[in-house]
C-alpha cells in the first residue's frame, strides 16, 4: 500500500502528513516553516549514491551547480503561521471553551518577477494567518497572498521589496518535457534550506489529486529526492529553467519519505493560473456537472449498449449545466467484476464535436473553455442518439 503526501512540514508537536493532491479541475466529478524550537531528528534509510544524470555530464550543459548557482537566489522560504483548534480536555478545560494553538508551516516557493510575486503551493498558504518569505541572504519580509487555486494547488505570493533584491527564475515550456530528462529541485527539504536534488523525469502526464478534490492532469513524475518542505519549489531542467512546481510525493507503507516519486504540476498551467491569479485574484473554470464512467467495449457488449466507447452519465448535480440541458443520470446498479456501475443513463459520445471516451479527453476540451460558453454534447439514450447544446457553469469550491 501506499500514499500521495503533500509536501508540507509542520511545526508543532510532529510533522503533519495529509493525503491529497493537485487538480486541473474541469467541472467533472470522477466516480471512481519554521521548525519551532524543538526538532524531530528521523533516522532515514540511505539511498545508495548514483552519478550525476547523464545530461549533466555533456559537454557545454550546465552542471547541476551551476543550474543550483543559477536559481538559488530566487528559491525561497515560506513560512506560515496560523491558529488551530484543539479538542477539549474534559478534566481541564473550561466548558465550551475552545483551545487554540499556533501552528508554523514551512515550504518552498519562487520568484517570478521583479514585481514581487512569488508562486507556491496552495496547500503551503491554506489558513494561514501570517505569511513570510526568506531569501537566500537571510532576511525576512512579510508576504500577502495575492490569490490561491485549490484547484491546481498553487497559490501566488507578493512581497514589496525593492526590484534589486529578486531575482526571477526563468520559465520553461513543461509541454517539451520528455520522459529521461534530467532535473532538478530546490526546496527546504525537513527544514533545510536551499537543498538541491537532482534526477530525471521517470513519467509524463500523470493525474494527481488536488487538496479541493479535483484533479491536476499532465502532472510530470519525477524521481529526484523530494521531502516535507520541498511543497511550493522549483522544478528545472537542464538549461535551469523552470518546468514544474514540486507538490506531492508517493510514499510507501508506514512511511512519509522520499522513495523515489515525486510529481510537479506543469510550469504551462501554473502560468495560467498565476496570470489569472495575478490579474484577477481568482481563477474561474466552467463547470459540466456530471458524474461519469468510462465505456469499455466489454462493457458496452455485456450492458448492450449502441456505442462502445464513451462516458457513462451516473450522476448529475442538480442545477448544473448538465441538468439544465437534460442530461440523465443512471438509476440502476450492476456490479461487474467487482466494480459498481449505475445503468440507464445516457451516454456521453461527443463534446464540443471532440470524441470523449475517457475522463482525461473531456477535461481537456473543457478546459478550452470558460463559463457562460456554450457547447455542443452528442449522447446516446438507449438506442436514441441525442444533440443537446448546453451553457457551461462555473465550478464550485470543491
Amino acid at each position: 500500500m501506499s500514499s500521495i503526501t503533500r509536501l508540507l512540514l509542520r511545526s508543532a508537536s510532529a510533522v503533519c502528513v495529509a493525503a491529497a493532491g493537485g487538480g486541473i479541475a474541469l467541472g467533472v466529478a470522477a466516480a471512481t516553516g519554521n521548525l519551532g524550537k524543538s526538532q524531530t531528528v528521523r533516522e532515514i534509510e540511505s539511498m545508495p549514491i548514483t552519478s550525476a544524470p547523464a545530461a549533466f555530464q555533456r559537454a557545454g550543459s550546465l552542471t547541476i551547480h551551476d543550474v543550483y548557482k543559477r536559481a538559488a537566489p530566487g528559491v525561497v522560504q515560506v513560512t506560515t503561521t496560523s491558529t488551530v483548534t484543539l479538542p477539549n480536555d474534559p478534566f481541564f478545560a473550561e466548558p465550551f471553551q475552545p483551545q487554540t494553538q499556533t501552528q508554523q508551516a514551512l515550504g518552498s516557493g519562487f520568484v517570478i518577477d521583479k514585481a514581487g510575486h512569488i508562486v507556491t503551493n496552495y496547500h503551503v498558504v491554506q489558513g494561514a494567518k501570517r505569511i513570510e518569505v526568506s531569501f537566500s541572504n537571510n532576511d525576512s519580509v512579510r508576504a500577502t497572498l495575492v490569490g490561491s487555486d485549490p484547484s491546481t494547488d498553487i497559490a501566488v505570493l507578493r512581497v514589496d521589496v525593492g526590484a534589486r533584491a529578486l531575482t526571477p527564475l526563468s520559465l520553461g515550456d513543461s509541454d517539451t518535457v520528455q520522459v529521461g530528462d534530467s532535473v532538478v529541485a530546490i526546496g527546504n527539504p525537513f527544514g533545510l534550506s536551499r537543498t538541491v536534488t537532482a534526477g530525471i523525469v521517470s513519467a509524463l502526464q500523470r493525474p494527481i489529486q488536488a487538496p479541493n478534490g479535483y484533479t491536476i492532469d499532465h502532472v510530470i513524475q519525477t524521481d529526484a529526492a523530494l521531502n516535507h518542505g520541498n511543497s511550493g519549489g522549483p522544478l528545472l531542467d537542464a538549461s535551469g529553467q523552470v518546468i514544474g512546481v514540486n507538490s506531492q510525493i508517493q510514499s510507501a507503507s508506514g512511511s512519509d519519505g522520499n522513495v523515489g516519486i515525486g510529481f510537479a504540476v506543469p510550469i504551462n498551467t501554473v502560468k495560467s493560473i498565476a496570470s489569472q491569479l495575478i490579474h484577477g485574484g481568482r481563477v474561474e473554470r466552467p463547470f459540466l456537472g456530471v458524474t461519469v464512467r468510462p465505456l469499455t467495449a466489454s462493457l458496452a457488449r455485456l450492458f448492450r449498449l449502441p456505442v462502445s466507447s464513451g462516458l457513462l452519465v451516473e450522476g448529475v448535480q442538480p442545477g448544473s449545466a448538465a441538468a439544465l440541458a437534460g442530461l440523465r443520470p443512471g438509476t440502476t446498479e450492476a456490479v461487474v467484476a467487482g466494480e459498481s456501475y449505475k445503468l440507464g443513463g445516457d451516454v456521453i459520445t461527443r463534446v464540443d464535436g471532440v470524441a470523449t471516451g475517457s475522463l482525461e479527453r473531456l477535461r481537456a476540451v473543457l478546459a478550452r473553455h470558460k463559463p457562460g460558453d456554450k457547447v455542443g454534447i452528442e449522447a446516446y439514450r438507449g438506442a436514441k442518439r441525442l444533440t443537446l447544446t448546453l451553457k457551461l457553469g462555473r465550478q464550485p469550491s470543491s
